[in-house]
């Protein structure tokens, strides 16, 4: 028996140290070429750089406008991730507490959202946002970012708000307050963990997209920091390690922002995964 349950934790051990391997190490290989020459990745992908090449980042920024890009994601990113978590946390909260006509019917239809792709959305978003003059505009890009996490945001919350006892409610109505203060002063205190999943989940989406960005805009100043990836290759020649240092700036502040709201996305995706 005790031998069975040493086998047992040793699969286990084996088994988190290939997912931890799988995730680390495309990110570890890719931070050790961009300190490469060009030379030295063509001779040797896999190996550590003979001297650490510094200019490539300085020739990252050369190449693409990244100041731009930096500040459009910034701008999209963080007004889409306040716009959907502000408003699908009231949606979710009325979606799980009240009981009216057509409310399993409204959660099936957002949840259908899940099960749609991406690109087949691409021609009518696009024939959309050309009709209301949205194209091209960093405001296009928020609502359309912000309409996409819909699905999700209203899970998480709608799973979290489940988990809260009713006579907090109850007690609060009893008090007298209303409402919206019992929600803004109750309900929404308590569903840190779930708004903190929700904003992290939200924030990766817009921060990394990059079929939605390269098509509902054109010019370089409406663009979006994935974009800049586009600026290191052509048909002729690649700065290879240009582009792993440009993959770096665009992939790091995603990675600082996830380690940052780590322990509230975990204890929000626990505590929604059990309902009352």
């Amino acid at each position: 028996m005790k031998i069975l349950y040493i086998i047992l934790n040793v699969l286990k051990f084996l088994f988190i140290i290939t997912l931890v391997s799988i995730a680390i190490v495309p990110f570890l290989w890719v931070f050790i070429n961009s300190f490469k020459s060009n030379s030295q990745i063509l001779s040797s992908v896999a190996g550590f750089p003979d001297g650490l090449v510094i200019k490539n980042y300085w020739n990252a920024f050369k190449l693409a406008p990244f100041v731009i890009f930096y500040r459009n994601s910034v701008i999209v990113t963080v007004i889409s991730t306040c716009l959907n978590v502000f408003i699908l946390s009231m949606s979710a909260y009325v979606l799980a507490r009240y009981r009216f006509k057509f409310n399993n019917a409204l959660v099936l239809l957002f949840s259908v959202g899940l099960v749609i792709p991406g690109a087949a959305l691409l021609q009518p978003l696009y024939k959309t946002l050309i009709a209301t003059s949205l194209y091209n505009t960093l405001t296009g890009l928020i609502i359309t970012y912000a309409a996409f996490g819909i699905p999700i945001t209203l899970y998480i919350m709608m799973s979290y708000f489940k988990t809260i006892p009713e006579s907090l409610e109850e007690a609060a109505y009893i008090d007298g307050a209303s409402f919206l203060r019992t929600y803004f002063q109750i309900i929404l205190p308590l569903s840190k963990p779930a708004l903190a999943t929700a904003a992290v989940l939200q924030f990766l989406l817009c921060w990394n997209e990059f079929q939605f960005a390269l098509t509902l805009t054109k010019d370089v100043s409406k663009r979006t920091l994935p974009i800049a990836l586009y600026y290191f290759k052509s048909a002729f020649a690649s700065d290879y390690g240009a582009m792993f240092s440009a993959v770096i700036l665009v992939t790091i502040p995603s990675i600082i922002f996830f380690i940052i709201m780590q322990k509230q996305v975990i204890s929000g995706l626990v505590a929604g995964a059990i309902k009352s």
